[in-house]
Order: C-alpha cells, then structure tokens, then sequence
C-alpha cells in the first residue's frame, strides 16, 4: 500500500518590502499551517525593529518556526539552519499542516527546500583568507576566485567579501570548486514557490517608509539593549542592514538622517539582489505585490496556486 502524500509545502519569497509575512500568514490561516521562517536577520533574538518581525501579538495564533533561536554573538550557520528548518518541516507535515515558509534571504530558502550539500569550514583556514581581503583587497580576492573558480565568480558579488572568503575557503579545503557545492534547482521534496514584486518606484517607497518606520518604533532602543548582549561583538548581527546605521548613529559618526539615508540606500541595493536572485529561479510563481493590487485579491491568486499544486502533486489539501 503506497503511503498517503505529505501537505505540500509553500513558500513565499521575493524582495523586502513586498509583504511576505502578511502573505505568509493570510496563507496559514487559511489553508491549515505554520510558518518557517527563511529570513537570516530573522534567526536573532532580539533583532525584531529592524528586521521587520511579526510581533508575537499579531501572529494569530500561528505556531513560527526559525525565530529567535540564536544570540547576537552567535553567527548564523546555514548548515545549522538547514537541519533544524527540516526537521521542523517534517514535524509541521507530521502534525497534518502545511510549512508555509517565508524570507527573502535566497540561500536559507534552498537549504530548506532543496537538495544542498553544505561544505565543511575551517576557523583557520577562513582567518588567513580574511587576512588576505583585509591586506589585498576585495577586488584582488574576487579576481582570484575567478581565476580558481569562475562558475562560482560569475554567480557572487564582487562586492561580497564573505562570500567570495567563503567560497575560496571551500576550494582550499574540499580541492574541488565551490560552484560544485552551490544550491541546484532541486527539490527535496514537492513544494510551490510563491513569488511577490512590487514596481520598483512603489518598493522603493516602501522601504523608505519602512527605515523611518523602524527609527519611530524605536530601533535606538533596541541596538542600545543589544549591545548589553555583545551586538558589537557579533560579526553577522551588527553588520545587519539599520543595525551597523544604528550603531554608527549611537557612536556619532552619523547623524539620524544619515543613518536612515544609508539604510535606505543598502536595504535598496539588497532589494535588487533579492530580486536577481528569486527572479532567476523559473519555479517561482509571480504575484502582484504593487499597490493596484488588494491584499484579499493576491490571497486568493496565492491559494489557487498552491490548492492547484496540490492537485498536481497529489498531496493533502
């Protein structure tokens, strides 16, 4: 007797600012779920102002998974991540309920949902190649990814000194490219993948509404509470969109309008990698996350999408 299929799971995904907790949550209410966060500034407890956290007071109820389930001090580990996002996933699926996993950071998405060998690491051997971007720079250190490696190059920043660490790192001590461990395009297990995207003019709106939003909510308070619990020491955590800002703000390096301006400026930046990132993957459906569009309107587009899913892959509705 072949076993039943498992409630499929649903992701949504896209760039900041475009609504995916609100459309996560609308998605678990109404098809019988719980969320799994796939957001890394998300992980840290007590990163809620600036990382846009649903408060627990307006959760609905819904059981959230992935929040608030590392320290500042601590540095998010995709590994780490992967085995407990799956776990809870299957749990979720065991209890009779759709994961509906949310967040636009790319990397945690596809070690959730898709088949990712994760390399080793080496303390040492990161160190010595963080020495060599801090004595040559990261133009000379992404040149020599690309000599070493230019499937990797040609996928990573030339900006983005971690991962071009990180990748060179993986080539020293596995002697095999990095591209060969890079995320493929394939599923663990039958998934749907919700897109959202906003016309550039109105997301861009949305994020300088949201940095002001994040300073009248009182993100100073916060970062000032964090630090009590070593921000500063934590390399991930205080380089973290508004909180590196906060903190420079704190120091007197920047002023608030500065700060704000800098945080919009970056969270844009990161709003267009999102998008290349999501918008590269053909198994991701689209949705109207513009302003012509009602929130009741993209709820019912989603579940149309995923109840259709369900039918295509015979799995529980």
């Amino acid at each position: 007797m072949s076993r039943p299929a498992q409630p499929l799971v649903v992701a949504v995904v896209g760039a900041t600012a475009t609504g995916k907790s609100d459309l996560g949550l609308d998605l678990a209410e109404r098809l019988g779920g719980e969320i799994v966060n796939a957001d890394a500034s998300q992980l840290y407890r007590g990163m809620d102002i600036g990382t846009a956290k649903v408060p627990l007071t307006q959760r609905r109820g819904i059981p959230h998974h992935q929040l608030d389930v590392i320290d500042v001090t601590d540095e998010a580990s995709v590994a780490a991540y992967q085995a407990a996002a799956r776990a809870d996933i299957h749990a979720i699926q065991a209890r009779g309920a759709h994961p509906v996993v949310v967040g636009g950071s790319g990397l945690y998405v596809r070690a959730a949902l898709d088949v990712l060998d994760i390399p080793p690491t080496d303390p040492v051997v990161r160190e010595q190649w963080e020495e060599r971007a801090r004595e040559l720079g990261v133009q000379r250190l992404f040149e020599l990814l690309r000599e070493r490696d230019p499937v990797a190059a040609a996928a990573i920043d030339p900006r983005n000194a971690r991962r071009i660490v990180r990748a060179l790192e993986v080539i020293e001590l596995t002697g095999r490219p990095f591209s060969a461990s890079m995320p493929s395009r394939e599923l663990v297990q039958p998934a749907v993948l919700l897109g959202l995207r906003a016309p550039r003019d109105q997301l861009d709106e949305r994020i300088e509404a949201r940095v002001a939003r994040m300073w009248t909510d009182g993100l100073l308070v916060e970062v000032q509470r964090l630090e009590q619990r070593g921000l500063r020491e934590g390399r991930t955590a205080s380089r973290a969109l508004g909180y590196a800002q906060a903190l420079a703000q704190l120091d007197g390096t920047m002023t608030e309008s500065q700060a704000q301006e800098e945080t919009s400026r970056l969270t844009r930046r990161f709003a267009r990698r999102q998008e290349s990132w999501f918008g590269a993957d053909p198994r991701v459906q689209w949705l109207d996350a513009g302003c012509e569009t009602t929130p009741a309107d993209m709820l019912e587009h989603a579940v149309a999408l995923v109840r259709a899913a369900i039918r295509d892959n015979g799995s529980h509705g």
